[in-house]
């Protein structure tokens, strides 16, 4: 169940606007000031805040600024709305700048108010996929005595380093991922260039005759690229 905080100075907000988000299958906690909302992301980790921006002990910016310098990851991520008044566009200015998701008026409707926060939970469990694809390909893939080292393009064999160009480096990283499995040549093309290049599909072929040379440079007992005759290449498990 998706968890919000919902930090506002106004107990009507805070009542009716819970009341209609547990309605819409949301988990809802309540602060009435910036400092209770603190004191209450040191229990418990929340998957979107909405801060009023006027409030007395600590505004919502301030709330902001405490949330984006948290140590704890989870709350610096935080995708943040804003709750403001028509009189406060220098401080929506300013929040937004400082890394607020979105912000919505008051007064709001309750309907309107739904759509952004499934929009911009939406957004930011995007942006969660995209960086943990980043991460996964700037991580080493190692499979047995292979090392690919995809932030300095490098590729080692037994530590030695096997001097590789980029469409290489892509065609190995392409087999040695999924040991066993059977990649066509029109696989290994998308890998090495991308669905938008095309080349001959032999191609394929005499790069991996030139990486089972380049290997064997190193070690003549190299034998992990299988030929697979009818169906295309695998890397040996």
């Amino acid at each position: 169940m998706t968890r919000i905080a919902l930090v506002d100075d106004e107990i009507n907000i805070l009542t009716s606007v819970s009341l209609a988000l547990e309605t819409e299958g949301f988990e809802v906690d309540t602060f009435q000031n910036g400092e209770e909302a603190i004191n209450g992301f040191k229990k418990k980790n929340y998957d979107l805040g909405l801060f009023d921006i006027k409030m007395p002990r600590m505004n919502g910016n301030e709330l902001l600024m405490k949330v984006r310098s948290s140590k704890n990851l989870e709350l610096k991520n935080m995708p943040i709305i804003f709750l403001t008044s028509k009189d406060q566009e220098q401080d929506e200015i300013i929040g937004l700048k400082m890394g607020a998701a979105d912000y919505i008026k008051k007064p709001f409707s309750q309907k309107l108010l739904n759509e952004r926060i499934r929009t911009v939970l939406r957004i930011h469990s995007n942006r969660l996929i995209e960086d943990e694809k980043i991460i996964d390909k700037n991580a080493n893939l190692q499979k047995g005595d292979l090392v690919l080292d995809h932030l300095k393009q490098l590729c080692f064999w037994k530590n030695d380093i096997i001097e590789l160009t980029v469409a290489e480096f892509n065609l190995i990283n392409c087999l040695a991922k999924h040991p066993g499995v059977i990649k066509d040549r029109n696989q290994l093309m998308d890998a090495m260039y991308g669905d938008n290049v095309y080349v001959d599909d032999r191609t394929i072929d005499s790069h991996i005759k030139r990486l089972r040379k380049k290997f064997r440079l190193y070690d003549s007992s190299f034998d992990q690229i299988r030929t697979r005759y009818g169906s295309g290449y695998s890397w040996r498990e």
